[in-house]
């Protein structure tokens, strides 16, 4: 129980109750339609703020489906919370509230990685040329998106692989496990009691304690490898002093894991995990190879940082994806 509450007050994510306490004041406080009068007068202002071209740039990666809006998808002022995830519902309602309640938009909500027969909102989609129709929001960013401040220099971290995570069915991290469940330069446990093959001990307890987020920080090298759509964890690992150690990504979210080239923002490994110490021995004996990357993970992380930024581009997304419709 101790250790519990530790992990809970230490963990080093996003706390759930100021989200929250900030949504509902949101929602209280600003009317929808005071935002939907304000909407010309900020994109004006923002577009004298910004780099034009890389806005278009990020508008057009995240949105550039051609086909039209369904006809039975939803009206923004039909849109509410009952029936939806908080994060999914506050999120999403952070951005099209500011447009007209008759406007109709049609969502996925959770973890998707099938492309929609028609223009939809999803938080993630497979990395495809043809995903058009899976229109990316910045959707679950209180778990997504979190960074950290780290201030340990690679070369003082442990000269070791570490993994902590749900491994389920998830034929990927059940195959990593296999091979470095207890492997001396790897610490690899599965963290959840119930569920998989490595659904942990008879008592009900995981096969490994719970690691805090600056934990992980305390080794070189921090494996990312996708769950459900995306690693949950590489944000906040590229935005450390630690290298992202993972297979090329088949998803994508908001974050454009599509645009990360390897070797230059993460390590890249086979699919089959056979070259991880090799890659690992490498980076170790060229300390200057690995901090490059991990600067260029830091560069790439810092774009997502401004606020205002990240909410015009969303504004601008949510603009386009409504031309699609008839409105």
């Amino acid at each position: 129980m101790r250790s519990s509450i530790k992990y809970l007050l230490h963990s080093g994510k996003n706390p759930v109750f100021p989200y929250y306490l900030k949504a509902y004041a949101k929602e209280l406080s600003i009317p929808d339609s005071l935002l939907r009068k304000r909407l010309q007068r900020e994109l004006e202002v923002c577009a004298g703020l910004y780099d034009a071209a890389y806005i278009a740039d990020r508008v057009n990666y995240y949105c550039h489906a051609t086909g039209n809006i369904a006809s039975d998808a939803t009206r923004i002022g039909d849109f509410h919370k009952k029936g939806h995830g908080s994060f999914y519902y506050f999120d999403s309602r952070e951005i099209v509230r500011w447009f007209n309640p008759d406007f109709r938009w049609k969502y996925l909500f959770g973890d998707i990685r099938e492309i929609p027969d028609t223009p939809t909102i999803v938080k993630s989609r497979n990395i495809c040329e043809d995903n058009g129709n899976a229109v990316l929001l910045k959707l679950n960013k209180s778990r997504h998106f979190i960074f950290l401040n780290d201030k340990k220099d690679f070369c003082d971290k442990k000269d070791a692989a570490v993994f902590r995570g749900q491994v389920g069915t998830r034929e990927n991290r059940i195959r990593f496990l296999e091979m470095f469940g207890g492997h001396p330069r790897v610490d690899a446990a599965n963290t959840v009691a119930k569920g998989g093959i490595f659904s942990g001990n008879p008592d009900g307890k995981a096969t490994s304690p719970r690691l805090s987020l600056f934990e992980h920080l305390d080794y070189k090298y921090v494996m990312a490898l996708e769950g459900n759509d995306v690693a949950s964890n590489l944000k906040w690992v590229m935005s450390s002093n630690s290298l992202a150690v993972m297979p090329r990504p088949t998803c994508e979210t908001w974050f454009m894991e599509g645009r990360l080239i390897p070797n230059v923002h993460y390590v890249e490994i086979r699919d089959d995990f056979a070259d991880l110490i090799e890659k690992m021995d490498h980076y170790t004996a060229h300390p200057d190879e690995a901090k490059a990357i991990a600067h260029n993970a830091n560069l790439f992380v810092d774009q997502f940082r401004d606020i205002r930024r990240e909410r015009y581009i969303a504004l601008l997304v949510m603009q386009r994806y409504f031309s699609l419709s008839d409105k």
